[in-house]
């Protein structure tokens, strides 16, 4: 090793605010940062932890303007999470955020736009994500962070900073999704796959091909002008097989060789800025075997990143 810094920054983001307890029970995501370096990522990865994101106390009574739970919790989690990316991606190096839930994307993406770059999202996940606050019985803005991304959805959390959207619909490829076409209470919203958003969920990637989806969604990366892309990893994107230490499971996903091919394709566009990684509950995984399956996803997937030349 030189003296320059490691290539990948490490980050932490363990935070459940997104996340509604049904039954009482409380999600465990929290746990994830510390359950994937056990497993071996820092290590693999050439990468250490570098700083933790705390976020605030949950709230668990939904938030009766915006219909969502903890608003403004996410909101000042994200803001100190964007300081954290922004650093990051301002020294040329490339974060790997490792929450928490599904709400740490709005903070990862006010990190890229803060530093006035035009990015893509390649979002990789079973779920799309995308319904507004009312279509969710429960209020949990894991379940809506890529409606809030777009810019749709109370303020608080779509114009962070005066900056939403925080990602163009044009700029956004969805990747890998199995989730039924309604979801949550009946109501009047577009789909995603209505949108100018690039949709290959996981039927269109089984049927067309790992390389040639990836090739399509790169291909739109750089037709719409966008500077670089941040990708969005939920663990449940995977199959259930592998990565059943989930909160909303579902059959099928993606294996382990399938993301990891994604992943690295993606990375060795050279477009990409960084990644946060969600979802994953270690206290769902008492053997660590989908730990080691994450871990090894991620370590395929991102591993050209240690030994390539820096650029940015």
């Amino acid at each position: 090793m030189t003296g320059r810094p490691f290539p990948i920054a490490l980050l932490a983001a363990p935070s459940d605010l997104g996340l509604s307890r049904p039954d009482g029970r409380i999600p465990r995501v929290d746990l994830l940062p510390e359950a994937l370096l056990e497993a071996g990522l820092g290590r693999r990865l050439g990468a250490r932890l570098e700083h933790t994101v705390t976020p605030g106390p949950y709230e668990a009574r939904r938030d009766p303007v915006t219909k969502v739970l903890n608003p403004r919790a996410i909101a000042d989690l994200s803001v100190r999470l964007a300081d954290d990316v922004e650093r990051v991606l301002r020294a040329g190096r490339f974060p790997l955020v490792l929450g928490g839930d599904c709400s740490i994307l709005l903070g990862c993406l006010l990190g890229v736009k803060r530093t006035g770059a035009r990015a893509g999202l390649a979002f990789m996940d079973g779920h799309t994500d995308f319904w507004p606050p009312e279509a969710s019985p429960l209020g949990g803005t894991a379940g809506m962070d890529l409606w809030l991304s777009t810019g749709r959805g109370p303020a608080v959390l779509s114009d962070l900073e005066g900056l939403g959207p925080l990602v163009r619909d044009e700029d956004v490829a969805i990747l890998g999704v199995r989730d039924p076409d309604v979801w949550g209470v009946p109501v009047e919203a577009e789909h995603a796959r209505d949108t100018r958003m690039t949709w290959l969920d996981l039927e269109m990637l089984r049927r067309d091909g790992i390389a040639a989806c990836a090739e399509r969604a790169l291909t739109r990366f750089r037709e719409s002008g966008v500077q670089g892309f941040w990708m969005h990893l939920d663990a449940d994107v995977m199959h259930d097989d592998v990565m059943p230490a989930v909160d909303s499971r579902q059959p099928d996903g993606l294996r382990v060789e399938e993301l990891a091919e994604l992943l690295s394709r993606l990375v060795g566009s050279g477009m990409a800025l960084g990644i946060d990684v969600t979802i994953y509950d270690p206290s769902l995984d008492p053997e660590r075997h989908a730990a080691r399956a994450l871990v090894d996803t991620l370590v395929a997937g991102l591993g050209g990143l240690v030994d390539a030349p820096r650029t940015r």
